[in-house]
């Protein structure tokens, strides 16, 4: 922080002469001296004053930064009513609301806890012939996440069948893949996916829908991703 410096100057005093006269002369020099004194003490006082200023504007600057990040970081952009769930069953580490922010989307992605299926599927380990790792952490998305209970709520035999034929298994993940990302209050309406066909979001806030799904938490941002989990798997046009 600047600090004003005041400009300190010495009034030279005059050679004192013998007499009233010489005295008057030494009283008007010392009231120079005095007011000058004075001067400085006012500039010093003004820079104080000015210096407690920048200060506060500082201060002030840095609080008005500080919540702009805390918005640039997702958690303030979060909507849904499982994003306290969400928040209470990984509050920190790789796979929280923060720490996804620091990785790609499908690296993101395998770090949580509520999205393990979904890994396992764009990972090759579902099945070898689909592994959309790269693809995803190498653009920009917006990705429709159903979480381990959506997966579960799928028979066994459509979810073995799904795994077996790649190319079905390839269009069902990418079709909850939008490209570019979308925050939550440019999320509804109709999107293209990947895939290629059109998924609609409609809804507002907590109650928002995706085709017949419902959201979970959404807004969660990774390196290069939106993120919005969701209750259902989602199935496009075949």
């Amino acid at each position: 922080m600047k600090t004003s410096i005041a400009t300190r100057a010495s009034a030279a005093v005059g050679i004192a002469a013998i007499g009233l006269l010489g005295l008057s002369a030494c009283g008007g020099s010392m009231d120079e001296g005095s007011e000058g004194s004075g001067a400085e003490q006012s500039q010093e006082a003004g820079g104080m004053e000015e210096g407690g200023s920048s200060e506060e504007a500082m201060d002030e600057g840095s609080s008005e930064e500080g919540m702009e990040e805390g918005s640039s970081g997702g958690s303030m952009d979060l909507v849904g009513a499982g994003c306290e769930a969400y928040a209470e069953q990984v509050p920190e580490g790789d796979g929280s609301v923060e720490g996804m922010a620091q990785d790609p989307v499908a690296t993101a992605a395998s770090n949580n806890p509520m999205l393990t299926t979904l890994t396992s599927a764009v990972s090759g380990e579902l099945n070898p012939d689909v592994d959309l790792v790269d693809t995803l952490n190498g653009d920009e998305f917006t990705v429709i996440a159903p979480v381990d209970d959506a997966f579960e709520a799928v028979p066994e035999e459509d979810l073995s069948a799904l795994a077996e034929d790649s190319d079905m298994l390839t269009d069902v993940l990418t079709y909850h893949v939008i490209p570019g990302q979308l925050s939550p209050d440019e999320i509804v309406g109709e999107h293209e996916t990947v895939q290629g066909d059109t998924v609609t979001i409609e809804g507002e806030g907590e109650d928002m829908m995706f085709d017949d799904a419902g959201l979970v938490c959404g807004g969660v941002t990774t390196s290069n991703a939106t993120v919005y989990m969701v209750d259902s798997v989602l199935m496009p046009q075949m």
